[in-house]
C-alpha cells in the first residue's frame, strides 16, 4: 500500500501497517470490521463514510485531498496482526516517518496505536492525546487503535479523540 500525501496536508494520519484487505485495495484501514471510516465520519472530518473495503473511488480521493488529509504507515509489511511486526521494523518506521514529516509538514500527525507508537519511538510510558515531543517541529497525537481487534476502543471514542486532533489542526 502506497503513502496517499497531499499538498498541504494539514492532517497526517499514521496507521501501523496495511493488512491483507488494505494491501489487496490499497487503501489505508480498508477491513470491513475496521472503525475507523465509521469513526472519521462521526468526528466531522469526513462529509460521508468512505468505503474503503472496495479501494477508494475517485471521490473519496478528491475529498481526502482537499480537505488535507494524507496516509501513512510505521511499517509496510502486510502482516495479519499488527503485532507480528518487529521492534526494528516499528523503528525503522519512525526514522522513515520524521522524513516524511520533515518533507510534507503537515499541521499535526495521528498515530493510530499507543503500543506501536511506543516500540517505534522508544517510549514505553507515552500515553494517548497529545505527546509532549514533536516530530519536525509538527504536534503528534497518539490514539487507539480502531481494528475490530481492539476491544478497547468503540466507534464513538475513536470520533471523540479523532475530533480533538482535527480541531487542533484550525
Amino acid at each position: 500500500m502506497h503513502d496517499r500525501i497531499p499538498d498541504p496536508c494539514r492532517l497526517l494520519i499514521v496507521g501501523i501497517n496495511p493488512g491483507a484487505r488494505s494491501e489487496e485495495v490499497d487503501a489505508p484501514f480498508a477491513h470491513p470490521g475496521n472503525r475507523f471510516w465509521p469513526a472519521l465520519e462521526a468526528a466531522g472530518i469526513t462529509p460521508y463514510r468512505v468505503r474503503a473495503d472496495q479501494g477508494f473511488s475517485l471521490d473519496d480521493e478528491t475529498m481526502l485531498a482537499a480537505r488535507g488529509i494524507g496516509f501513512t504507515n510505521l511499517a509496510a509489511r502486510m502482516t495479519p496482526k499488527a503485532s507480528d511486526l518487529t521492534r526494528d521494523e516499528l523503528r525503522d518506521g519512525a526514522a522513515r516517518l520524521e522524513t516524511i514529516v520533515e518533507k510534507h509538514k503537515p499541521k499535526a500527525l495521528m498515530v493510530a496505536g499507543i503500543g506501536a507508537f511506543r516500540d517505534a519511538f522508544r517510549r514505553p510510558k507515552a500515553t494517548r492525546g497529545l505527546q509532549p515531543e514533536t516530530i519536525a517541529g509538527v504536534p503528534v497525537w497518539v490514539v487507539g487503535n480502531p481494528s475490530g481487534l481492539n476491544a478497547h476502543e468503540t466507534v464513538a471514542t475513536l470520533a471523540e479523540s479523532y475530533r480533538e486532533v482535527w480541531e487542533s489542526t484550525r
